[in-house]
């Protein structure tokens, strides 16, 4: 891998000083590819098997459940410096992938293959950081269940603008996928978020 690109995923995956220099660095040679893909791009499928484990250098991959029926549900994003959990859990237990992954702008990554991340994850403190990772996203994984078993729609959808600031930029469909609903239903409430001038 060359200097330049190896600073980039040092600088934004820090676990990563925790193994050997010289064999992460050879596993880097051998089993990692540089990828730039437009957004919209689809990285990983639901049921697929994993072809590695991406490490995002810019840009941004949202991963969601989908539907038979073609609906899906956003399960966490993966920005510069994170990790997905999706993929590392479906290396860890050798399974099919649980979710698909699609970027959201243009995107720079790192994919490394399976027989790298073997490698690394026989480090103990690489171990150790991806599962504390894991514990991070099962929280929010539980808080997602929650608001869907719990909450109104209608409370979702507010939160969910709140959090996107004063302008959002999405489509209703958009919005639709990130709550696990239908597109009409986002329509209807946002007509009523208007009517009552929120």
């Amino acid at each position: 891998m060359e200097k330049a690109l190896l600073s980039r995923v040092l600088a934004n995956y820090p676990l990563l000083s925790g193994l050997d220099p010289a064999e992460r660095d050879e596993v880097l040679d051998r089993h990692a590819r540089f990828h730039a893909v437009p957004a919209g791009t689809l990285l990983f499928d639901q049921g697929a098997p994993c072809q590695g484990f991406p490490m995002v250098l810019s840009g941004n991959v949202r991963v969601a459940r989908g539907s038979p029926g073609g609906r899906s549900l956003e399960l966490y994003r993966v920005p510069p410096g994170e990790l997905c959990v999706v993929s590392a859990s479906c290396l860890f237990g050798q399974a099919a992938l649980a979710a698909h992954g699609q970027t959201t702008e243009p995107t720079e990554l790192v994919l490394l293959a399976p027989p790298g991340f073997e490698r690394w994850a026989a480090n103990t403190s690489f171990r150790r950081q991806v599962f504390g990772i894991f514990a991070d996203r099962l929280a929010e994984l539980m808080a997602l269940v929650e608001a869907v078993a719990f909450q109104r729609l209608d409370e979702r959808l507010a939160r969910t603008l709140l959090q996107r600031g004063p302008t959002v930029l999405a489509t209703h469909q958009a919005l639709a996928d990130d709550l696990g609903t239908a597109r009409e239903i986002v329509t209807r409430l946002l007509r009523r978020f208007e009517r009552e001038g929120w």
